[in-house]
């Protein structure tokens, strides 16, 4: 990009505030510099930068808190081209045939299937399921193109689907029963991947404008930080202010720093320690779950209706993680997922769990971390919704009693000692971020993603544009959900301000 140089005192020395220091919020701080802005603050609530990027050290390296993988490595990934510049990424995760891999959406792994009473499933019963699973996901992404829907949701397609299936299977009774509880991790599953409760909730019509980008998923062999902590090396030292959540974004406004002659600026950002910081633009990152909480305190003058309307009606959901370290692997070298299937269940029947007696029914599996020599022996339980957020209720010994449990009687070997030490998410119990990512719920879709993005003020008026502007993960139309849409969101609204001030200068060059 070239640099302008212009001899407007806004311009390229306009005051901008970052709110949150997620990965959009660095992207962007990042990009604002490269275009030559040279007065650039984020402001960050905790004592770290990242967000849902969190590595922390676990067993024998570092295990992630929040996001994990890079999704669909390849040329058109953010993420990934960043990660190869700053050299993060193993040979094999870079190599081409990784790259040109199509997996839609689900990483292929080598499961081993273990049933609620001590049973291993075998491929004969669970290979037509994970074919016929993938063949119904891929069929539920076509409706986004048809621009009709036979049912509003993902679950009542899938739902209607199955039953139609089923009604051909020619089993007996116990097998079919068997081949619906193993639809049901894949569901579970699903819900992992969206961040949501139950697919009932995710809306069938907009879930096939997510962009699934080809590549096998990877991880950052230095932990998913390594990736922050490169592109915090080429900020200034001082840019960020760490421990410093923001009370209230004041726009529309004219203020002015305290004792100063200096001219007034539109934007003022309060923070809940009393200090005040004047700006001519604001980028709030902060993650959806937070805006649906405090919008209506955050931001004053009160954002726009259609933008209420489209914080409420997205879908922001938990995703949580439990790592367990054993002394000694109980499961085979080869093996990369540990999936549990509760016989009693099936995807046609909606049960109204019991949280305190059920919650961890909701676990789809284990994922066994790789390489051992890396992580040491370390399983990973995923779950999503109401059992997700119930888990963060629980002490570490009490999730870690339980699971034990869980594999004792799905193994069927009842001497598999506790696990040596536990740690795990609590994404929505924390008060800045109240959940793991956003979905297209029911009643929402792309376009709302799109009014969520949008700059204040709405529509140009004689004041000052570009006042507040919006990046994160769910203001990504194509890429919610990922980092690699955090990303692309943070340059986008740099890009924005950068060709305000071109468009701005060769306007005045005209005259």
């Amino acid at each position: 990009m070239a640099h302008v140089h212009s001899g407007t005192s806004r311009g390229l020395h306009s005051s901008i505030v970052i709110v949150g220091g997620g990965i959009a919020a660095i992207g962007a701080a990042h990009r604002l510099l490269q275009h030559g802005f040279t007065n650039v603050k984020v402001v960050e609530a905790k004592e770290r930068c990242g967000g849902r990027i969190w590595s922390r050290r676990f067993a024998k390296g570092l295990v992630e808190i929040g996001a994990q993988w890079i999704h669909g490595p390849s040329k058109r990934n953010a993420v990934f081209q960043l990660a190869s510049q700053y050299d993060l990424l193993d040979e094999e995760a870079m190599s081409e045939e990784n790259q040109a891999v199509q997996i839609d959406g689900h990483p292929p792994a080598v499961s081993t299937y273990y049933t609620s009473s001590g049973k291993r499933l075998g491929p004969e019963i669970t290979a037509p399921v994970e074919e016929l699973y993938s063949t119904l996901s891929l069929k539920s992404r076509e409706f986004f193109q048809s621009k009709t829907e036979p049912v509003q949701s993902l679950g009542e397609f899938l739902k209607l689907e199955i039953a139609r299936c089923a009604g051909e299977w020619k089993d007996e009774e116990e097998t079919c029963n068997l081949k619906l509880a193993v639809l049901n991790v894949e569901f579970k599953m699903e819900c992992c991947i969206s961040g949501t409760d139950s697919l009932d909730l995710v809306a069938l019509q907009p879930f096939g404008e997510y962009i699934l980008l080809p590549g096998i998923d990877c991880v950052f062999p230095g932990g998913f930080k390594s990736l922050i902590d490169a592109m915090m090396k080429s900020l200034p030292k001082d840019i960020v202010s760490y421990n410093k959540p923001v009370k209230c974004i004041h726009w529309n406004g004219s203020f002015k720093r305290p004792n100063t002659l200096e001219r007034s600026y539109s934007v003022l950002v309060e923070c809940e320690n009393g200090e005040t910081i004047p700006a001519d633009h604001v980028i709030v990152t902060v993650p959806l779950g937070f805006l649906k909480e405090h919008y209506k305190t955050f931001i004053h003058p009160p954002l726009p209706s259609s933008k209420i309307n489209s914080i409420q009606k997205m879908g922001f959901g938990t995703n949580n993680k439990i790592f367990l370290e054993f002394e000694e692997p109980f499961w085979e070298p080869e093996c990369e997922l540990i999936k549990l299937v509760w016989e009693d269940e099936s995807p046609l029947v909606r049960t109204q769990p019991d949280l305190h007696k059920a919650w961890f029914r909701k676990i789809l599996g284990f994922i066994v971390l790789q390489p051992v020599e890396r992580y040491g022996h370390v399983l990973l339980a995923v779950l999503a919704g109401q059992e997700a957020e119930f888990m963060e209720s629980l002490s570490d010994s009490e999730v870690k009693n339980c699971l034990t449990q869980v594999i004792r009687r799905f193994t069927g070997n009842p001497l598999i000692p506790l696990p040596k030490s536990i740690i795990r998410s609590k994404w929505h119990s924390d008060q800045y971020t109240k959940g793991s990512y956003s979905y297209t719920a029911v009643g929402s879709s792309g376009d709302d993603i799109d009014v969520i993005a949008q700059p204040l003020p709405f529509k140009s008026t004689k004041a000052q544009p570009l006042q507040v502007l919006f990046a994160g993960e769910a203001t990504h139309r194509t890429f919610y959900s990922t980092t690699h849409g955090a990303l692309q969101s943070g340059w986008r609204e740099a890009d924005r301000l950068n060709e305000h001030y071109l468009s701005f200068i060769s306007a005045k060059a005209k005259l």
